[in-house]
């Protein structure tokens, strides 16, 4: 007489655990590895970050390109001239009262 096999089961046990950890392991990676689901996110809110700094900076040069033509040879701001010389050299007018 012919025993039963018990074969069968044991490899398809093995191929369900084997293909159940596989599945796990790209799952993982897909969420959590270099190129997942938290690195997108992380990866999209630093680009944001670095588009606001780099809107910012773009404003501050285009001020102080503004600034730096008013001054330049060409082209001369005399209230901006004056301001510049109060400021750096701490004038004041005779008509003028300086609060502390």
């Amino acid at each position: 007489m012919n025993a039963p096999r018990k074969r069968p089961a044991l490899a398809m046990a093995l191929y369900l655990m084997t293909a159940s950890a596989l599945g796990f392991y790209f799952t993982f990676a897909a969420v959590q590895g270099d190129f997942g689901v938290f690195r997108r996110v992380q990866a999209t809110a630093e680009r944001d970050a670095l588009t606001a700094e780099r809107d910012r900076l773009k404003s501050e040069v285009a001020r102080m390109a503004n600034l730096t033509h008013r001054l330049s040879d060409t082209y001369l701001d005399l209230d901006l001239l004056d301001e510049r010389a109060r400021d750096v050299l701490g004038l004041v007018r005779a008509d003028e009262i300086v609060i502390h």
